[in-house]
């Protein structure tokens, strides 16, 4: 082509080397650089200037932007001319990749992302968006995503998200927050570790329907923290994704860690789990009612606490094969996941979580915090000559200790010393979320208190809990549990948010 451009720097032109929905893409050079490309985007109606232009100065794996400017009838980025795209090395591969290679395809994405956690979200992560650039994948095309976002254009509106990676929150109209870029991620994650994605569409009532109300098959053949990941990346429920900074937290110790034997032994067994076709449609609004934000929230705790007690009650059993197992479905909290473990006369019992209503407190001025979803967790033995059975411990799917950001916790409740009414057979013992919790977790000292504080759980980081409640297990079938010495055992204080 050879045309000269004249923005803050002189650049010719060269051969188109690609096109898209968002323009043209030639090859450039200058003095100073040698190769590079041009962007070429055609103005559209209701699109300012500026929101091609992100700064993006400092964060990691992010194509940069050399120069920008106008051309004619279109805005002009130029960045440095990137090696391929993530869409053709994934077409080279021809199928699932290396799960090595994978894994730090996927730590750089959520490295980028991580860093403009809280600044930019990009609105259109896809594999043609991550380029490879001096050894790392980047992410491209921030600017362009904003852009698409602001344009008024009918024609381009469809150009504001790609059907095969747009999030549930994207097909409801709703503004898009990181969670959204969390989201595509998981998309890309998934296809890189399956060869396939996890929605196959193919057309776009097709993907709308899956991306609401389809949850993916779960990932096989790979580590369960990994699975785990991905799977909570895919959650329906915006809030229940990881965060950015956690993702690549996850991620990067997932690429550090060699899995232990005992891990490895249940990947197989914990991610036989399919995620259930939903039965009903939702309606496509533009803002999800507080019913459906709390529906979709429950079902993904259930599954993420349902496999963190898989592998509680495997572990057991793998290190117990005396054990006996069998269903918990108790008549006042119906749960089809929950089971009991007996060894000799001791039991350890898992009552499957279920959902909680919006203020169950019982008072008109709660606590703040918002459970969503409840379970518990008991470990018991015939009583003791001091009348003691065992302890029980709660678990909540709440936002405890950053309001809006929802994890499993577990906690548990004792009496105030100077209050007791009586020596309970249970110490400490679960609380569903009600008045007699609201006194422990409300201000001032009233007769019920926390006595373990708010503890967050992760798939990943489960070997102290497991080695904890197997200790417990031991020591109740051996008629050796005793109540504790002292309550608490741990600091509570400061575990939870208070207003």
């Amino acid at each position: 082509m050879g045309e000269r451009l004249l923005l803050t720097s002189e650049w010719t032109l060269g051969e188109r080397i690609g096109v898209g929905g968002f323009g043209s893409v030639l090859e450039a050079r200058s003095d100073e650089v040698p190769n590079a490309v041009a962007k070429l985007v055609p103005k559209g109606p209701g699109a300012e200037r500026e929101l091609l232009f992100v700064d993006l100065a400092g964060a990691r794996n992010v194509v940069p932007i050399i120069d920008r400017g106008e051309w004619e009838d279109s805005w002009v980025l130029i960045m440095p001319r990137a090696e391929k795209s993530l869409r053709d090395h994934m077409r080279s591969a021809q199928g699932r990749l290396p799960l090595a290679e994978a894994l730090a395809i996927l730590t750089d994405i959520a490295t980028a992302l991580s860093d403009l956690h809280g600044q930019v979200v990009h609105r259109d992560l896809k594999p043609e968006n991550v380029l490879l650039l001096d050894g790392h994948w980047c992410l491209a095309d921030f600017g362009i995503s904003r852009y698409a976002e602001a344009t008024t254009a009918p024609d381009t509106q469809k150009y504001a998200m790609t059907w095969e990676y747009a999030a549930p929150e994207q097909w409801r109209g709703i503004r898009a927050t990181s969670a959204t870029d969390v989201y595509a991620l998981g998309v890309i994650g998934y296809e890189l570790l399956a060869g396939n994605r996890p929605f196959p569409g193919p057309r776009e009532h097709d993907f709308r329907e899956q991306h609401l109300h389809v949850n993916s098959e779960s990932l096989t053949g790979v580590p369960l923290p990994i699975a785990a990941l991905i799977d909570e990346c895919l959650y329906k429920g915006a809030e229940a994704r990881p965060t950015p900074p956690n993702l690549l937290a996850r991620l990067t110790r997932a690429v550090e860690t060699t899995p232990s034997a005992g891990l490895a032994q249940l990947q197989q067994a914990n991610l036989a789990e399919v995620n259930r076709i939903r039965d009903e449609e939702r309606a496509a609004s533009e803002a999800r009612s507080e019913e459906e934000r709390r529906e979709e929230l429950a079902q993904s705790a259930r599954r993420s606490l349902i496999r963190m007690m898989d592998y509680l009650k495997d572990s057991i059993l793998a290190n117990a094969p005396t054990a006996a197992l069998s269903a918990n479905i108790p008549k006042t909290r119906p749960g089809r996941e929950g089971w009991v473990i007996r060894l000799n006369e001791a039991t350890l019992t898992f009552e499957a979580p279920v959902p909680e209503q919006r203020h169950p407190w019982g008072q008109r001025s709660g606590p703040s915090i918002d459970v969503v979803a409840s379970a518990a967790l008991r470990v018991t033995a015939p009583a003791n000559f001091h009348g003691y059975e065992g302890r029980s411990h709660s678990l909540w799917y709440c936002d405890a200790q950053t309001a809006g950001e929802y994890h499993w916790y577990e906690t548990a409740f004792m009496d105030q010393p100077m209050m007791r009414g009586g020596v309970r057979p249970s110490d400490p013992y679960a609380l569903n979320p009600g008045p007699d919790a609201a006194e422990a977790i409300g201000p001032g000292l009233m007769r019920v208190q926390v006595a373990w504080p708010f503890t967050p759980l992760s798939i990943d980081a489960m070997d102290e809990f497991v080695d904890r409640w197997a200790g417990w297990l031991a020591l109740a079938s051996q008629g050796k549990l005793q109540r504790p010495m002292m309550l608490p055992e741990k600091q509570p204080q400061g575990s939870w948010r208070v207003r």
